[in-house]
């Protein structure tokens, strides 16, 4: 089998089924990133030799008969935002590179699960850009044209994952930060409902310094077919003491559907930001196709009196909350502001819930465009020959962070410039494993994952 593109359940599978060890799937994608990282620089930090002692070990158990997890032997790499126990941690800021000595949530599940743990991947400093690079590994390329971005800040991530270095990924999104770089790389991507992954050992200070980030930032898997997302989605979602405002609640499997009984809601673009000919031309093709397929297709009035307005007030409350991580804090409104701010965010995630009980999903643009040139923080972009204000990139991910929804991204294609374009899907607040269902049926409609040239 072609391991370095097989998912994480196929391998998982052939592991299990002694088709292929898991050492000989580990060396395979050493190979690879020998290949493909030293033009990419996605992989910053590597462990070869502890890998190949967790692969050795998971063989030893496939000989024993025993079954380690459901990623038994299955190789990955991490963005280097979560703390792995030993490895190296960075963030790419200075004053955060450390090893810790315990796991993440995230990572502790992973690795219980039975997968085996290879290195790191790079990041924009402190998660905050649309693209990936930091003062402490400089910057990562998307591996379709290594003169444009990833996307950011799981760039790293998701460049890894398109080249075939790392069978799925898991990346933070607090504004994009997944869905970005999914759609610039053309990979999958799946941001879940606010509060059903563990913040637990995310941005980790070796200072100790109190966890600030407590909304809208969430953490969900990268991968190149939706029945991974789906596999480690369940492995890292669910309570955990680390992160106290995960509710108690089970995670149900990604559910069957019938395209035929769907409600999908279109937009081709949100409150008046513009979005690429290509993309919206990828959006009015799965549309007529889903139509033709048997589905409900409409454009309803969406819950969005001034999308500008919510995408402010997200900024609003986000740097609210990193103010208070700086250590000459002042702090950046009061504790009354700060509530007015939740309240203002509570009335926009009831309108979105109101319309998914009407919907069962919004298709919509993951970004208004796809990857473009590395440049400067904060320098024009352009969409279709218009420039367009570079922080508004995030126009169309920040939106339901802002509403705490889950949202997946699939690959459609290739836009004229041959770079992957892709669409979002979005659901209601808790309707995750659906979502994922219906994204399963969705993607029979696209292209799926292609390797980059």
């Amino acid at each position: 089998m072609d391991s370095v593109f097989a998912s994480a359940t196929e391998l998982a599978a052939a592991i299990r089924g002694r088709r292929v060890s898991a050492v000989e799937v580990l060396e395979s994608h050493l190979k690879r990133i020998d290949e493909c990282n030293p033009a990419l620089n996605a992989i910053v930090t590597i462990d070869a030799d502890a890998a190949r002692d967790r692969a050795r070990a998971a063989d030893e158990a496939v000989a024993r008969g025993e079954d380690l997890g459901p990623l038994h032997g299955v190789p990955f790499t991490l963005k280097d935002a979560f703390a792995t126990a030993g490895m190296r941690t960075t963030v790419g800021f200075p004053p955060f590179d450390h090893v810790p000595q315990t796991d993440s949530t995230v990572a502790a599940r992973l690795k219980a699960a039975g997968a085996v743990l290879v290195g790191k991947t790079n990041v924009a400093q402190l998660l905050a850009d649309y693209q990936t690079s930091n003062p402490i590994f400089g910057r990562s390329s998307n591996p379709w044209d290594v003169g444009r971005t990833p996307g950011g800040s799981s760039g790293g991530a998701a460049a890894a994952v398109a080249s075939g270095m790392t069978p799925f990924e898991i990346g933070t999104d607090l504004s994009g930060s997944i869905r970005i770089p999914a759609h610039f790389c053309g990979v999958f991507g799946f941001k879940p409902s606010e509060h059903r992954v563990s913040l637990g050992g995310v941005v980790p200070d070796p200072h100790n310094s109190p966890r600030t980030v407590r909304s809208m930032s969430c953490v969900g898997p990268i991968a190149r077919t939706v029945d991974d997302l789906a596999l480690v989605y369940s492995i890292i979602a669910g309570p955990d003491s680390l992160d106290t405002d995960i509710p108690p609640v089970s995670i149900d499997e990604a559910s069957s559907q019938d395209v035929r009984r769907l409600r999908i809601a279109v937009a081709p673009a949100l409150g008046g930001f513009p979005v690429a000919e290509d993309i919206r031309d990828a959006l009015d093709n799965l549309s007529r196709q889903l139509q033709d397929a048997g589905a409900t297709v409409d454009e309803p009035h969406l819950p969005i009196a001034n999308l500008g307005d919510d995408l402010s007030r997200a900024g609003t409350l986000i740097g609210m909350m990193l103010s208070a991580a700086q250590p000459d804090h002042k702090p950046a409104a009061t504790l009354a502001e700060y509530f007015k701010a939740l309240a203002q965010r509570d009335a926009s995630i009831a309108g979105w819930d109101s319309f998914f009980d009407q919907w069962d999903v919004l298709l919509c643009a993951p970004c208004m465009t796809s990857a473009f040139p590395h440049c400067e923080p904060g320098s024009p972009l352009s969409v279709d020959g218009a420039p367009v204000d570079y922080w508004t990139v995030g126009a169309h991910t920040t939106a339901f962070n802002y509403s705490g929804s889950p949202a997946v991204v699939l690959p459609f294609g290739l836009d004229r410039s041959r770079l992957p374009i892709a669409v979002q899907l979005v659901g209601k607040r808790w309707s995750d494993s659906r979502l994922l269902g219906i994204a399963r049926v969705v993607s029979g409609f696209t292209s799926g994952f292609q390797p980059p040239p």
